[in-house]
């Protein structure tokens, strides 16, 4: 992959990281994670286990995106479409970016190679136009691969040295990869968005341009917007494939079968390797967010669909060594695999690892070929019961809804007191212990919604039943936080109120990328005094800290009592 470059810091940089510019180097930036080291940047390899190539390659992959944007925002202006391809081109790369996806350097330079292709073609279309004018360079950068790392270093994130610009570059440029991952799953599922793909184009390329503060805070709010729908689109996609959400308890014990594990969460790829895996003897067991499929009739009803096994993907290390089977991992969350389980660990999709076997054969109906896995797993002991029983599950809008009148008469009654929505991701920092000090804390009259791999601080206390509701409502995976948003819309308007005047309060819990989608999607709503943790984004300037709190109310996390204090009185 060429040689190892350094950057030498330049006083802005090295302001930013807190260090001496004059004799500091670094081989690579990153802070698009919560647990970015120090809380500042990751600049010897990702604390996420990221290798320097592979950060470089992907801000080299941004970098080419962002042209393609400037490209298609000249083709958009003339009413040209710019095509489906492309499109699910765009997303794949975005998503190929988020935190714990893919850490493969040779898979990431083949997506840069593939958006290098698609900016060739756009170019071409604009010369056939005659609107070519100044935009010839844009595809014109193209180097060995052995210089794309020297290149990786004169496009990243701090090219941009104004902390407030930079800071809303980077969350709207993270908002846009929580966008590309939900359109890229509704994709998969049949449901393309020309609107969502111009949307992500077209605000790549104002990234390249756009630095006036108030511009960027606004499209920032766009970019909530966009999301909103394309989480719609998503949860439309599966409700129409896998059919609605059904409330139901979730087997977390073992049986005695060898088993395959699928985590991420393409629940396409899980339906083709149940139906692969039917009358074979293996049974098939989720991890972490894909414990949503068990929420779906189309899928609860493959008899193997054994039980959901382990909790967030930070666990991995040791959920996996003791499953014994084969691993599968369809999308993000992966991390950096051992020994005790490299053998039998593979990836799919957009996921990879290095040296991990990526799965790309296709039977003749188009699906996944999962023999190799199937194979493998009949060789391999049951796995080893690391939890027992079953915990509550499949609380989507539509089932939400459907308990509307029940739920306002226990309000209405006092039986509940207040709604408490905690959800997003889990992650190894230690102050993630606040979610479930305030879950065991919050009074017994209250609700706890959640979707995402939060709710495993959490959701298998015993926090027992209101009237017969379990206190811990999951609506499923992180994209499922639509369902949550959507019933406080629907909520809202039902009573005539203000979102705001629900006695509902907001605890987002942020890792990667795809939570500050869902983030600026409650900021687009207007939804005020959200609760953002465990820390604030080290892309947050000061700046817009201070306009998050004068316009939004923004919180932070800090002590549970005196939190749980401010919930209760709605403040």
């Amino acid at each position: 992959m060429g040689d190892r470059q350094r950057t030498v810091l330049t006083p802005v940089m090295a302001t930013l990281l807190g260090t001496d510019y004059e004799c500091a180097a670094m081989h690579m930036f990153c802070f698009q994670c919560q647990e970015t080291s120090e809380g500042r940047g990751c600049t010897f390899g990702g604390h996420c286990g990221k290798s320097e190539e592979a950060a470089n390659f992907q801000d080299l992959l941004i970098y080419g995106l962002k042209g393609l944007g400037l490209l298609s925002e000249r083709l958009i202006a003339e009413g040209e479409v710019i095509g489906e391809s492309t499109g699910a081109l765009v997303f794949e790369a975005l998503f190929t970016t988020v935190t714990n996806t893919n850490f493969d350097p040779d898979r990431i330079v083949e997506v840069v190679d593939r958006v290098l292709e698609a900016k060739r073609d756009l170019l071409a279309r604009l010369v056939r136009l005659g609107k070519a004018e100044g935009l010839n360079d844009i595809a014109s950068w193209d180097a060995p691969r052995d210089k794309y790392n020297s290149k990786a270093y004169g496009v990243g994130v701090l090219q941009t040295e104004d902390p407030d610009v930079r800071g809303l570059r980077e969350t709207i440029t993270y908002g846009l990869k929580g966008i590309a991952s939900y359109a890229h799953h509704a994709g998969v599922l049949g449901r393309y968005s020309n609107e969502t793909t111009e949307f992500v184009l077209t605000t790549l390329a104002s990234l390249t341009k756009e630095t006036n503060f108030d511009r960027l805070f606004d499209l920032a709010l766009a970019t909530g917007r966009q999301n909103l729908s394309t989480m719609a689109a998503l949860d439309a996609a599966h409700t129409e494939s896998f059919g609605t959400q059904t409330p139901r308890h979730i087997p977390i014990g073992v049986k005695r079968a060898p088993g395959i594990l699928v985590t991420g969460h393409d629940l396409v790829e899980l339906r083709q390797l149940l139906e692969q895996t039917r009358g074979t003897g293996v049974d098939v067991y989720t991890n972490g967010e894909m414990i949503a499929a068990h929420y779906y009739p189309a899928l609860y009803a493959f008899e193997h669909l054994a039980g959901n096994y382990g909790n967030a993907w930070w666990k991995q290390d040791d959920e996996f060594a003791k499953f014994n089977g084969p691993i599968v991992v369809t999308s993000n969350c992966i991390i950096p695999v051992t020994d005790a389980y490299k053998d039998r660990i593979f990836t799919s999709s957009v996921a990879g690892y290095p040296g991990v076997p990526h799965l790309t054969r296709r039977l003749p109906s188009g699906e996944l070929d999962f023999a190799a896995v199937i194979e493998l797993a009949k060789q391999c002991s049951p796995p080893e019961a690391i939890d027992e029983g079953t915990m509550p599950g499949g609380y989507s809008h539509a089932p939400l809804w459907g308990m509307l009148d029940a739920v306002l008469d226990l309000i209405k009654s006092k039986a509940v007191s207040r709604v408490v929505v905690m959800a997003g991701c889990d992650g190894r920092d230690k102050r993630r212990e606040y979610y479930r000090e305030v879950a065991e804390k919050l009074p017994k009259d209250t609700l706890i919604l959640t979707a995402g791999c939060a709710k495993y601080v959490f959701c298998k206390l015993d926090l027992g039943t209101i009237a017969g509701v379990p206190r811990v409502l999951d609506a499923g995976q992180c994209n499922d936080c639509y369902s949550l948003i959507h019933f406080a819309v629907q909520l809202a308007s039902h009573l005539n109120v203000d979102i705001n005047d629900l006695p509902i309060s907001y605890q987002v819990c942020w890792f990667d990328q795809k939570a500050v989608a869902v983030y600026l999607t409650l900021l687009s709503l207007g939804v005020k005094q959200v609760w953002l943790g465990p820390t604030l984004p080290a892309y947050f300037s000061n700046q817009l800290v201070k306009r998050l709190k004068r316009d939004f109310n923004l919180r932070t996390i800090g002590n549970p009592e005196a939190d749980l204090a401010l919930m209760a009185a709605g403040a």
